[in-house]
C-alpha cells in the first residue's frame, strides 16, 4: 500500500469538524446528564448531516469524522460512533422494510440505535453467545422481510422467542432499537448465530443501566421469551457471526480514530503546557527529558494514526487482509492513546487531576477503547490467527 496522506479537501473537512465539535457540540455535551442518551446532542448531530454521512461515505470517511469530533468532544464521537455501530447492521443486511423505517430516524437523530453483542458470559468470545432464539411452535415464520413497519408486536406470528441477557451495551436501556445477536442452533458455535432488529418496546424486553466509567449509558437487557419473526431478521438465519464481524470490521479502525483524535489533543495541551510552562529557570520544554518525552508522544501518535487510515484505504478498497489490519490499527492507536494521554497528565502534573481539565476527562475517556470492540488481548489474537493462515496460504 503507498504512503499515506490526505487531500487538501478532506484536511479542511477535517478542520471544519474540530470548529463545529467546539462551538456546536461542546455546550450541548456540557448539558448532558452522565450515565444517560443525550438526545439534543445526537439530533444536532443529525442537523449537521454528520448521521447521514456514517451510510453514505466508507471507512476513511468515518475515522476522519472520528477522529475530529474526538479532538474536540469525545461524547459527540462517541453518540456518533454508537448510532452507526448499531445501525450499519440495519444499513449493511436490513430488509427494505427495516432500512426505510429505521434508517432516516437514525440519520436525522430522532431514533437511538444500540449493538447488543457482549453477554455476561461472553465478552470477548462472541462465538460463545447463549442468548436463546427459541422456535415458537405456534409462529409459522412465513414473513418475506418486505411487510408493513416493524411495531410493538411483531407484525406476524412468531417464528422465535428470545430468552436470555445482554450485557455492557452501549446505550441500553436507553436505545430505540437494538441489533442483537442471539443463538438459533444449539452447539454450532458462530455458525449458529442470527442477528435480529429489535425495537425497545418489544414485549418481554427490559433493561437495567450499570454504574460505568462513562458519559454514555450502558447496561444490561433481559430478554423474557421476546418474540421475533422473520422479518425481524438481518441477514440469514445462523449467518448473524458474519454480521456482527463485518460491522466490527468496519468500526475498529475508527476506534483507533477515536483514540488518535484523543492522543492528538493531549498532545497538543502538552506542548502548550510545556512551552509556557516556568521551571528550573527556564521552560518546561527546555529540559531534554520533557523534550524527548513530547517527541515520543508525537512519534506515536502520528504512527497510529497512518496505520489507522491506511487499515480504513485496505476496507474501502476490500482488501482480502482487512481483518488482520483492523485489528493492528485499533490495537496501536488505543494502546497509544492511553499512554500519549498518560505521559500528558504526568507532564502536567497535579493541574491535570483536577475535575473539569481536558486531560482529567481524556484519562476517564481514555481507558475504555482498549476493551470495547475487542479488547487488545483479543486483538492480538486476530492479528496471529490472520499471519498464520496467511502463511498457510502461501501469501
Amino acid at each position: 500500500m503507498p504512503a499515506f496522506s490526505l487531500d487538501p479537501s478532506q484536511t479542511a473537512w477535517c478542520a471544519e469538524l474540530r470548529d463545529l465539535a467546539a462551538e456546536r457540540l461542546r455546550p450541548l455535551a456540557d448539558k448532558g446528564e452522565p450515565g444517560h442518551v443525550n438526545r439534543p446532542l445526537v439530533a444536532e448531530l443529525g442537523r449537521l448531516g454528520l448521521l447521514e454521512r456514517l451510510f453514505a461515505s466508507g471507512a476513511l470517511d468515518l475515522c476522519l469524522m472520528r477522529e475530529s469530533l474526538a479532538y474536540a468532544c469525545t461524547e459527540a464521537e462517541t453518540a456518533l460512533a454508537l448510532q452507526g455501530l448499531g445501525a450499519h447492521p440495519v444499513h449493511a443486511h436490513g430488509t427494505r422494510a427495516q432500512r426505510e423505517h429505521w434508517l432516516p430516524r437514525v440519520a436525522e437523530g430522532s431514533a437511538v440505535a444500540a449493538f447488543a453483542l457482549s453477554e455476561p458470559g461472553a465478552g470477548s468470545d462472541a462465538a460463545a453467545l447463549e442468548l436463546r432464539a427459541e422456535g415458537d411452535a405456534a409462529g409459522d415464520g412465513d414473513g418475506d422481510g418486505e411487510g408493513e413497519s416493524p411495531a410493538a408486536e411483531p407484525d406476524g406470528p412468531a417464528r422465535w422467542r428470545l430468552t436470555g441477557e445482554k450485557c455492557w451495551i452501549s446505550n441500553a436501556p436507553e436505545a430505540d432499537f437494538y441489533t442483537v445477536f442471539a443463538r438459533t442452533t444449539p452447539g454450532a458455535g458462530a455458525r449458529g448465530v442470527t442477528a435480529f432488529l429489535v425495537p425497545a418496546d418489544r414485549p418481554g424486553l427490559t433493561g437495567t443501566g450499570l454504574d460505568m466509567l462513562s458519559p454514555h449509558p450502558i447496561g444490561s437487557l433481559t430478554f423474557d421469551a421476546v418474540p421475533v419473526t422473520a422479518d425481524d431478521v438481518l441477514g440469514e438465519p445462523d449467518r448473524g457471526f458474519r454480521v456482527a464481524m463485518g460491522t466490527l470490521n468496519l468500526f475498529r479502525p475508527s476506534v483507533g480514530a477515536f483514540a488518535v483524535g484523543m492522543a492528538q489533543a493531549a498532545l497538543d495541551a502538552t506542548l502548550a503546557h510545556t512551552a509556557e510552562r516556568d521551571a528550573f529557570g527556564g521552560k518546561l520544554r527546555d529540559l531534554q527529558t520533557v523534550a524527548h518525552q513530547v517527541a515520543e508522544m508525537a512519534l506515536r501518535t502520528e504512527a497510529a494514526r497512518l496505520m489507522v487510515y491506511a487499515a480504513a484505504t485496505a476496507y474501502d478498497e476490500k482488501a482480502p487482509d482487512v481483518p488482520g489490519r483492523a485489528a493492528m490499527a485499533k490495537l496501536l492507536a488505543t494502546e497509544t492513546a492511553q499512554y500519549v494521554v498518560d505521559s500528558a497528565v504526568q507532564l502536567h502534573g497535579a493541574r491535570a487531576l483536577r475535575h473539569g481539565h481536558l486531560l482529567e476527562h481524556l484519562y476517564r475517556e481514555v481507558r475504555a477503547p482498549r476493551i470495547y470492540e475487542g479488547a487488545s488481548e483479543v486483538q492480538r489474537g486476530i492479528i496471529a490467527k490472520e499471519l498464520y493462515k496467511n502463511m498457510e496460504a502461501g501469501q
